[in-house]
Protein backbone atom coordinates (compact mmCIF):
# COMPACT_ATOMS: atom_id res chain seq x y z
CA UNK A 1 0.00 0.00 0.00
CA UNK A 2 1.38 3.07 -0.80
CA UNK A 3 1.69 5.79 2.12
CA UNK A 4 0.76 9.21 1.79
CA UNK A 5 2.55 12.18 1.34
CA UNK A 6 2.21 15.36 2.60
CA UNK A 7 3.04 19.15 0.63
CA UNK A 8 5.44 20.56 3.10
CA UNK A 9 5.04 23.98 0.71
CA UNK A 10 8.77 24.40 0.42
CA UNK A 11 10.59 26.71 -1.44
CA UNK A 12 13.12 26.71 -4.06
CA UNK A 13 15.92 28.93 -2.97
CA UNK A 14 18.74 27.78 -5.44
CA UNK A 15 22.22 29.44 -5.41
CA UNK A 16 23.19 33.10 -3.79
CA UNK A 17 25.79 35.17 -4.92
CA UNK A 18 28.96 33.24 -3.78
CA UNK A 19 28.82 29.55 -4.28
CA UNK A 20 31.26 27.01 -3.75
CA UNK A 21 31.30 23.73 -5.43
CA UNK A 22 31.74 20.66 -2.85
CA UNK A 23 33.18 17.43 -4.87
CA UNK A 24 32.07 14.54 -1.98
CA UNK A 25 34.12 11.45 -2.48
CA UNK A 26 34.84 11.26 -6.11
CA UNK A 27 38.01 9.13 -5.15
CA UNK A 28 39.39 5.78 -6.50
CA UNK A 29 37.39 4.02 -4.11
CA UNK A 30 34.23 4.59 -4.87
CA UNK A 31 35.06 5.53 -8.81
CA UNK A 32 36.62 2.25 -9.76
CA UNK A 33 33.94 -0.84 -9.79
CA UNK A 34 37.30 -3.07 -8.62
CA UNK A 35 36.68 -1.37 -5.19
CA UNK A 36 34.32 -3.04 -2.83
CA UNK A 37 33.08 0.52 -2.24
CA UNK A 38 33.01 1.12 -5.87
CA UNK A 39 30.43 1.51 -8.70
CA UNK A 40 30.62 1.83 -12.81
CA UNK A 41 29.80 5.93 -12.62
CA UNK A 42 31.31 6.83 -15.79
CA UNK A 43 28.00 9.44 -16.01
CA UNK A 44 28.55 10.92 -12.77
CA UNK A 45 32.38 11.50 -13.48
CA UNK A 46 31.51 13.46 -16.55
CA UNK A 47 28.92 15.84 -15.02
CA UNK A 48 31.27 16.33 -12.21
CA UNK A 49 33.98 17.44 -14.92
CA UNK A 50 31.41 19.81 -16.44
CA UNK A 51 30.92 21.26 -13.24
CA UNK A 52 34.71 21.99 -12.39
CA UNK A 53 35.15 23.35 -15.76
CA UNK A 54 32.52 26.27 -14.99
CA UNK A 55 33.50 26.55 -11.37
CA UNK A 56 36.97 27.03 -12.06
CA UNK A 57 36.69 29.27 -15.80
CA UNK A 58 34.22 31.65 -12.95
CA UNK A 59 36.88 31.45 -10.64
CA UNK A 60 34.77 30.19 -8.12
CA UNK A 61 36.06 27.74 -5.16
CA UNK A 62 35.80 24.54 -5.31
CA UNK A 63 36.65 21.70 -2.50
CA UNK A 64 37.08 17.87 -2.38
CA UNK A 65 36.40 15.40 0.26
CA UNK A 66 37.98 11.66 0.30
CA UNK A 67 37.86 9.15 3.34
CA UNK A 68 40.76 8.48 4.76
CA UNK A 69 41.58 6.53 7.79
CA UNK A 70 45.31 7.00 9.69
CA UNK A 71 44.93 4.37 12.50
CA UNK A 72 42.27 1.89 14.17
CA UNK A 73 40.90 3.81 16.98
CA UNK A 74 39.07 6.53 13.87
CA UNK A 75 35.69 6.00 13.35
CA UNK A 76 35.52 2.30 15.15
CA UNK A 77 31.76 2.30 14.82
CA UNK A 78 31.01 3.40 11.31
CA UNK A 79 33.87 0.94 9.86
CA UNK A 80 32.35 -1.81 11.81
CA UNK A 81 29.30 -0.73 10.61
CA UNK A 82 30.45 -0.93 6.77
CA UNK A 83 34.01 -3.18 6.84
CA UNK A 84 34.95 -2.52 3.92
CA UNK A 85 36.10 1.28 4.47
CA UNK A 86 38.84 -0.18 6.28
CA UNK A 87 40.53 -0.37 2.68
CA UNK A 88 40.88 3.43 2.92
CA UNK A 89 43.83 3.58 4.34
CA UNK A 90 45.89 6.94 4.24
CA UNK A 91 48.37 6.78 1.24
CA UNK A 92 46.68 3.82 -0.44
CA UNK A 93 45.52 4.55 -4.21
CA UNK A 94 41.87 4.22 -3.13
CA UNK A 95 41.93 7.41 -0.82
CA UNK A 96 43.06 9.31 -3.69
CA UNK A 97 41.08 12.18 -5.80
CA UNK A 98 39.78 10.19 -9.16
CA UNK A 99 42.34 12.09 -11.53
CA UNK A 100 39.58 12.42 -13.93
CA UNK A 101 38.70 15.47 -11.73
CA UNK A 102 42.25 17.08 -12.61
CA UNK A 103 41.90 18.71 -9.25
CA UNK A 104 44.64 21.16 -8.65
CA UNK A 105 46.74 22.45 -5.35
CA UNK A 106 44.50 25.18 -4.78
CA UNK A 107 41.69 23.00 -4.60
CA UNK A 108 41.63 21.96 -0.81
CA UNK A 109 40.86 18.53 0.00
CA UNK A 110 38.72 17.55 3.42
CA UNK A 111 39.80 14.77 4.59
CA UNK A 112 36.87 13.16 6.87
CA UNK A 113 36.13 9.61 8.47
CA UNK A 114 32.49 10.15 8.84
CA UNK A 115 29.89 10.43 6.24
CA UNK A 116 29.30 14.23 6.30
CA UNK A 117 31.37 16.78 4.91
CA UNK A 118 31.58 19.00 7.43
CA UNK A 119 31.52 16.61 10.56
CA UNK A 120 34.69 17.21 12.18
CA UNK A 121 36.52 19.13 9.76
CA UNK A 122 37.34 22.53 8.87
CA UNK A 123 35.47 22.87 5.97
CA UNK A 124 32.60 25.00 7.25
CA UNK A 125 35.44 27.63 8.50
CA UNK A 126 37.15 27.55 5.26
CA UNK A 127 34.29 28.12 3.40
CA UNK A 128 33.35 31.14 6.12
CA UNK A 129 36.46 32.60 5.01
CA UNK A 130 36.07 32.89 1.52
CA UNK A 131 32.80 34.46 2.02
CA UNK A 132 30.74 31.83 0.90
CA UNK A 133 26.60 31.91 0.71
CA UNK A 134 25.62 28.80 -1.13
CA UNK A 135 26.84 25.24 -2.42
CA UNK A 136 26.79 22.87 -5.05
CA UNK A 137 26.97 19.44 -3.86
CA UNK A 138 28.32 16.52 -6.15
CA UNK A 139 29.32 13.16 -5.73
CA UNK A 140 29.03 9.61 -4.50
CA UNK A 141 27.23 8.45 -2.50
CA UNK A 142 23.56 9.77 -2.99
CA UNK A 143 22.20 8.33 0.09
CA UNK A 144 25.38 8.07 2.26
CA UNK A 145 27.94 11.13 2.47
CA UNK A 146 25.98 13.52 -0.77
CA UNK A 147 23.14 13.30 1.39
CA UNK A 148 25.09 13.92 4.87
CA UNK A 149 26.88 16.83 3.49
CA UNK A 150 24.11 18.26 2.06
CA UNK A 151 21.88 18.18 5.29
CA UNK A 152 24.52 19.40 7.47
CA UNK A 153 24.85 22.46 4.53
CA UNK A 154 21.58 23.44 5.39
CA UNK A 155 22.29 22.66 9.13
CA UNK A 156 25.21 25.23 8.53
CA UNK A 157 23.33 27.90 6.59
CA UNK A 158 24.11 27.27 3.48
CA UNK A 159 21.40 27.33 0.69
CA UNK A 160 22.22 24.13 -1.08
CA UNK A 161 22.15 22.71 -4.57
CA UNK A 162 22.48 19.19 -5.16
CA UNK A 163 23.56 18.86 -9.07
CA UNK A 164 21.09 15.88 -10.30
CA UNK A 165 23.77 13.97 -13.05
CA UNK A 166 26.42 14.93 -11.06
CA UNK A 167 25.77 12.46 -8.15
CA UNK A 168 25.46 8.57 -7.97
CA UNK A 169 24.69 5.38 -5.72
CA UNK A 170 25.31 2.22 -6.12
CA UNK A 171 21.02 1.19 -5.31
CA UNK A 172 19.43 3.36 -7.79
CA UNK A 173 16.35 2.86 -5.94
CA UNK A 174 17.96 4.48 -3.15
CA UNK A 175 19.40 7.41 -5.72
CA UNK A 176 15.90 8.47 -6.42
CA UNK A 177 14.53 8.09 -2.98
CA UNK A 178 17.28 10.13 -1.84
CA UNK A 179 17.07 12.97 -4.33
CA UNK A 180 13.19 13.36 -3.36
CA UNK A 181 13.62 13.63 -0.10
CA UNK A 182 16.83 16.00 -0.60
CA UNK A 183 14.55 18.06 -2.44
CA UNK A 184 11.83 17.87 -0.08
CA UNK A 185 13.41 19.56 2.89
CA UNK A 186 16.84 20.26 2.98
CA UNK A 187 18.47 21.61 -0.52
CA UNK A 188 16.87 22.07 -4.06
CA UNK A 189 18.41 19.27 -6.65
CA UNK A 190 18.76 21.00 -10.10
CA UNK A 191 20.44 19.67 -13.12
CA UNK A 192 23.72 20.29 -14.56
CA UNK A 193 22.41 22.34 -17.45
CA UNK A 194 20.13 24.52 -14.96
CA UNK A 195 23.34 25.40 -12.92
CA UNK A 196 25.82 26.00 -15.41
CA UNK A 197 23.44 28.50 -16.88
CA UNK A 198 23.13 30.20 -13.41
CA UNK A 199 27.06 30.16 -12.92
CA UNK A 200 27.34 31.63 -16.20
CA UNK A 201 25.37 34.61 -15.78
CA UNK A 202 27.17 35.54 -12.11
Amino acid sequence: MAIPTKDLGKNNLGLATKPALIVVDMINGFTDPKCPLGSDCEDVVAANCELLDVFRAKGLPVFFTTVVYHNDQQATVFRAKVPALNLLQSGSHWVAVDPKMLRTDNEPLIEKQWASAFHKTDLDSQLRALGVDSLVITGLTTSGCVRASAVDGLQNNYQVVVAREAVGDRNPVAHEANLFDLGAKYADVQTVKEITAFLLAL
